[in-house]
């Protein structure tokens, strides 16, 4: 039997809509970078699609120019997973317009289907390009009314794909929205989602990351789904009403798997705190992992890079038991 020892503090936060930060993963995410590999990698290295969609909504009063940066948007050099020679091409695309979230082929991402909607804002190829490894390279500037208007996101949606065009090495990297083009700064009222998550673990196995589903009042169960986990270690549900003693399924190398679990009313209009802790006694490095999850009806939930509602989390996790 797995043996914990979480220590949970709930903290009560008025008025957490007022200023969110946008990088993409989030700091509150504690993961170190997203990853998609070539058109032509091995799933067996921890993607099963080699694209990634994330979505950013920014609030209708703002009228300021935005940004997306993106770090080490290149194939090849400092943080970057090699298979071979460097050979990979990376697609970076920027969409708004009517379409860019509202189509459900970009939310479940189809990759036959009609993922790539909405209208295209700005678009670049890399490869192994030394001036950007380690840099950050800036799309824009955006105007925010050239996204997507959503009355259920209170302001204007916008998508970047991450797509492997040709290659099989991995590409690591991560993105920030910001409203100044040679620096990262926040977007107030800004924030990202996905729905498919695709990223690298740490290798330190003190080192605990968490992802923030946000469940709506409709959802009874949520179903969900990981990939290529190399059964490193575990997941664990904290929120109001769990403790981190509901574990979820985790995947063996190149599998899925799945599990199901109920939503008490507590947890509804909040989001869950996922918290992903690694195998104590595993030396598992370069661990790259997918997950989503559903809703009782088969609807993809999304994640923010930061816990939406009324409560945050915070606890201080017992490692022993691995």
């Amino acid at each position: 039997m797995i043996r914990k020892n979480t220590v949970l503090t709930l903290l009560l936060l008025l008025g957490l809509t007022s200023s969110f930060a946008q990088p993409v993963p989030g700091l509150d995410e504690n993961i170190p970078h997203l990853v998609t590999f070539g058109s032509d990698g091995d799933v067996a290295w921890g993607d099963d699609s080699f694209c990634q969609i994330i979505f950013f909504k920014i609030p209708e009063s703002y009228s300021d120019p935005i940004y997306l940066h993106v770090f080490d948007p290149d194939v090849g050099g400092t943080i970057d997973e090699q298979k071979g020679k460097w050979d990979t091409q990376m697609s970076y695309s920027v969409f708004g317009g009517k379409g860019a979230w509202s189509e459900k082929d970009a939310q479940n991402m189809v990759m036959d289907g009609n993922y790539d909607s909405g209208t295209l804002l700005a678009s670049k190829e890399f490869g192994e390009v030394s001036k950007y490894d380690g840099k950050w390279y800036t799309f824009g500037p955006f105007n925010p009314s050239e996204g997507e208007l959503r009355s259920e996101f209170g302001g204007y949606v916008f998508k970047i794909i991450i797509e492997g065009i040709s290659g099989d090495d991995g590409n690591l990297y991560n993105l920030y929205l910001s409203n100044h083009a040679d620096r990262n700064h926040d977007v107030e009222g800004a924030s990202a989602f996905y729905y498919k998550y695709k990223f690298r673990l740490h290798d330190d196995i003190h080192e605990v990351a968490h992802i923030y589903p946000h469940i709506d009042e409709k959802v009874v169960s949520i179903k969900q789904t990981n990939f290529d986990w190399d059964n490193d270690g575990r997941i664990q549900i904290v929120s109001l009403a769990r403790l981190g003693d509901e574990l979820m399924a985790i995947s063996g190398d190149s599998k899925w798997v799945s599990s199901t679990h109920k939503i008490y009313e507590d947890e509804k209009t909040n989001s869950l705190d996922l918290q992903m802790i690694k195998n104590q006694s595993g030396n598992i490095k370069s661990n790259n992992v997918v997950i989503y999850l559903e809703n009782q009806y088969g609807e993809k939930l999304p994640f923010f890079s930061i816990p939406i509602g009324e409560f945050k989390y915070q606890s201080e996790i017992g490692f022993e038991g691995f």
